[in-house]
């Protein structure tokens, strides 16, 4: 017997499909003309072939950025993932004061991106913001401008203030998750604070870790605006990241080109990493964790 398929429902994705075609797909197109040809004004093209990525592969102040984005990414889960955790294992679970938490948590996350630089760029500064000035009294020599510890110490801060909210209202989400069964046979059991977060909190809040793993990790690799309103990309090159060096690159130098060539790569590995993370937390939830 041949069933009749109404394929009406695809009118209704219809309009997103076209919305993602016109934010999305046109665009990387266009990066990809630009990534295989040169010019040299006046809407003038040559074909360049693989030319551009053969060069940022060669490029040393590619790798160089990509290792400083790897450090600040690595640097920013190290910290935000465990505080995260810390924090929303010692909200309070229910009644007025856990609804106080959450706003308070969630005021952070409200703040624009290029408010908050700015906001750090003042807080920093030694003539008249708080903490520079602070620092500088008690004798530590801090000039974010100019020395490249303070500099890194600076957009971390600034990051792990803005962004471990989100870990934290995740990772509650997760705990408040959790049937009151498993805590009453822990108590019968008797088991220890550790052994109930090692076995029971942890392994139930995998799940949303991951998510909020993969969204920090996809968030800090692609970071511009904070630490460009902060530093600069500075002192020097200390706080260039990948994508500070790539708008350096297609707007102050004007290389379409090789920063064609430079996003496309960017973006294939952003792709992966994200692809990894998406395999693990689909075997977790395989494993019904």
């Amino acid at each position: 017997m041949n069933k009749t398929v109404n394929h009406k429902a695809w009118f209704l994705v219809l309009p997103v499909l076209v919305l993602v075609a016109f934010s999305a797909v046109i665009p990387l197109m266009t990066v990809v003309n630009y990534s295989v040809q040169d010019t040299f004004g006046n809407n003038q093209f040559f074909w360049a072939g693989l030319e551009w990525f053969e060069e940022m592969l060669h490029d040393d102040r590619m790798w160089n950025a990509l290792q400083r984005q790897l450090m600040f990414s690595g640097i920013i889960l190290a910290i935000e993932v465990p505080l995260g955790i810390f924090v929303a294992l010692n909200m309070p679970k229910s009644g007025l004061w856990a609804s106080f938490c959450l706003v308070l948590m969630s005021l952070p996350l409200l703040i624009p991106w290029n408010v908050v630089g700015t906001i750090w760029q003042v807080f920093g500064r030694v003539d008249i913001g708080l903490l520079g000035h602070t620092l500088e009294a008690l004798g530590i020599d801090y000039n974010y401008t100019q020395n490249t510890v303070a500099a890194w110490i600076t957009i971390v801060v600034m990051d792990v203030w803005h962004w471990t909210s989100l870990v934290a209202l995740l990772a509650y989400a997760g705990l408040k998750s959790i049937p009151d069964a498993y805590y009453q046979a822990a108590k019968i059991d008797q088991a220890s604070r550790w052994k109930v977060f090692r076995y029971i909190e942890l392994p139930k809040m995998a799940g949303v870790l991951m998510i909020a793993i993969l969204l920090r990790f996809m968030d800090s690799f692609m970071i511009y605006t904070e630490p460009f309103v902060v530093t600069g990309g500075g002192p020097g090159n200390a706080t260039t990241l990948l994508s500070i060096d790539l708008v350096k690159m297609a707007l102050g130098q004007f290389d379409l080109g090789p920063a064609a060539a430079f996003s496309i790569m960017y973006f294939l590995v952003i792709l992966l990493i994200s692809w990894v993370f998406y395999t693990i937390m689909t075997n977790l939830d395989k494993k019904g964790m």
